[in-house]
């Protein structure tokens, strides 16, 4: 299978700047690396806060359309196409799918802890990110639920040393990537 991993976390887990750091490590030179979907939407068409469910379908659509276009190509992603599902679930049927369907569409999963368990010391609030640490929590939960069951899932707990939670991360991504064989298939598809 070809490498599909994503990187998910609540508000203020370090998923995004994660995902950028990432771009610049050998091991994944050969991945397409996708930004997170609902950041953007938001920005550029705020009434969907007001309307989750066209919201988290759009997100669903715009997700499994770019993942397609990669064909066999590897990728890292900011958020899976569960996570919508995780804070609407009635998304899922509205789409015609399943847990298992998603699941199979990617061959990790990593959620980050939110620095919201860490105080509002750690927590940083934006016109995007208005979660209360408690929301943010709920949603951390929310996500370890619709994700926690995949076969290759990890969660890496928040810590106040965001250059360890960093080592942290880059040792799991680069163990799951030898651990499921896909460093061997990464320079094949890197070929193609």
């Amino acid at each position: 299978m070809t490498p599909r991993i994503v990187i998910t976390g609540a508000p203020a887990s370090g998923k995004t700047e994660f995902v950028e750091r990432l771009k610049a490590e050998p091991p994944f030179g050969g991945f397409v690396f996708f930004d997170e979907l609902a950041r953007r939407l938001l920005r550029d068409h705020p009434r969907y806060r007001h309307e989750p469910m066209a919201f988290h379908t759009e997100i669903y659509r715009r997700q499994t359309e770019r993942e397609a276009e990669t064909g066999e190509r590897p990728f890292v992603t900011d958020r899976g196409t569960l996570d919508a599902f995780a804070f609407h679930p009635e998304a899922m049927a509205a789409v015609g799918t399943s847990r298992e369907r998603e699941y199979a569409r990617y061959t990790a999963v990593i959620q980050l802890g939110s620095a919201a368990v860490l105080g509002e010391r750690y927590y940083r609030r934006d016109e995007i990110r208005r979660e209360s640490p408690d929301e943010a929590l709920a949603i951390e939960r929310a996500i370890r639920d619709v994700w926690g069951d995949h076969p290759t899932y990890r969660f890496l707990p928040a810590c106040e040393n965001y250059t360890e939670k960093y080592a942290a991360f880059l040792a799991v991504a680069s163990a799951l990537i030898v651990e499921n064989g896909l460093d061997n298939r990464l320079s094949l598809t890197s070929l193609s």
